[in-house]
């Protein structure tokens, strides 16, 4: 009798983890857009692999022509489409978290193909440094180098790396504090630093301290864009370490602020610096790679955070924070906005510190409105 009763018990538990296998498989609807974190699948319906077989991409840019360019941070420039090429940028210096980083088309480039390119090298006595040098991009490479900044603190982490046109025409560069923190409180240093210089290297008049720098007080920014009301807005990665982890920032950028760091992190406050408009709190750490400006939010990739992320902003303030497809594509470093209007994003699962996939790492196509 008791056997019977537990074969009846067995019976009934099957079902009920039928019952709820099903009601999963309803939750993890391919088709949602908006649901808690980690509640997304990855359906090939959704995520198309444009890209495969890459060394830690860093960054993308689309051609005019239909054909993308990739940096792998390996010091390789590739070309992918109908006229592919990989080419070796010599100079560039492998580490940690430096290398060939951030790419970025001239805002004319159908008229000048000019290409910037942001990467480490080695200084003479100083050791590593950052810098960004324009090319003319052809169809077989690229020619005629010219440096338009350099001497950028680097090192082995915390190098910044990320480069963009901003609507007025000038060229914005996130820095690193290069493992220096102090140099972001330092306006005669260049580290830890939002840059914005002329296309052409030179300073632009109305820049804030007379130098490159349009704000301070960061610690390792990697993302930059701006919405449609012309706001600057950045990701940046908070504090590391053993025991510290976390308070990764949304900060909106304003000429001449200081951000805080690393005199005060996450809500804290202190006269005369900036609170980020979101922070990851302490127990959670996104390591945002990038941000762009998509439909109403900013999405970023992250890093550690193993996801694609949304943060809704409303009159320039962040209102909601949404996770997409946690922990099923490994680390996310960069988004960005392809002529079709839909996003891309590239993995960083080569890097050392994530779980290789098959083919690893990719440029992936997300194929519907998130």
């Amino acid at each position: 009798m008791l056997y019977k009763i537990g074969a009846i018990g067995g019976v009934i538990a099957i079902a009920l983890i039928l019952v709820v296998l099903q009601i999963k498989s309803m939750v993890f609807s391919p088709t949602a857009t908006s649901l808690p974190l980690g509640e997304q699948q990855v359906s090939s319906k959704i995520v198309e692999v444009i890209a495969q077989d890459l060394m830690i991409p860093w960054d993308v840019a689309f051609l005019p022509d239909g054909d993308f360019l990739v940096t792998e941070r390996v010091g390789s420039l590739q070309r992918i489409g109908k006229n592919p090429f990989t080419i070796s940028i010599p100079e560039v210096k492998k580490s940690s978290e430096g290398g060939l980083l951030g790419m970025t088309l001239h805002p004319d480039f159908v008229g000048n193909n000019f290409l910037y390119l942001y990467y480490s090298y080695q200084g003479t006595e100083t050791g590593t440094l950052n810098k960004v040098v324009r090319y003319t991009l052809n169809d077989s490479g690229i020619e005629n180098p010219e440096t338009i900044i350099e001497g950028i603190p680097g090192a082995q982490y915390h190098d910044g790396g990320r480069i963009a046109f901003g609507p007025d025409g000038n060229l914005y560069i996130t820095t690193g504090d290069a493992g220096v923190s102090e140099s972001a409180q330092n306006t005669d240093s260049l580290a830890g630093k939002i840059l914005r210089i002329t296309e052409d290297g030179a300073i632009p008049e109305d820049n804030p301290f007379n130098n490159a720098i349009y704000s301070y007080g960061h610690r390792n920014p990697q993302g930059i864009t701006w919405d449609d009301q012309g706001n600057l807005w950045s990701t940046e990665h908070g504090r590391s370490g053993i025991t510290k982890t976390g308070l990764d920032e949304i900060n909106r950028i304003e000429k001449g602020k200081n951000y805080g760091w690393p005199t005060i992190e996450g809500d804290a406050t202190k006269e005369g610096m900036e609170i980020p408009k979101a922070h990851s709190g302490p127990d959670e750490t996104w390591a945002p790679g990038s941000v762009v400006y998509h439909n109403g939010s900013l999405w970023f990739g992250g890093l550690r955070g193993q996801a694609l992320y949304e943060a809704k902003i409303q009159d320039g303030e962040v209102v909601k924070i949404i996770s997409h497809f946690r922990e099923q594509l490994g680390r996310i470093r960069t988004v960005v906005v392809g002529p079709d209007n839909y996003l891309y994003i590239t993995t960083s699962n080569q890097d050392g510190r994530g779980t290789v996939r098959e083919r690893d790492d990719k440029v992936l196509r997300i194929t519907t409105s998130l």
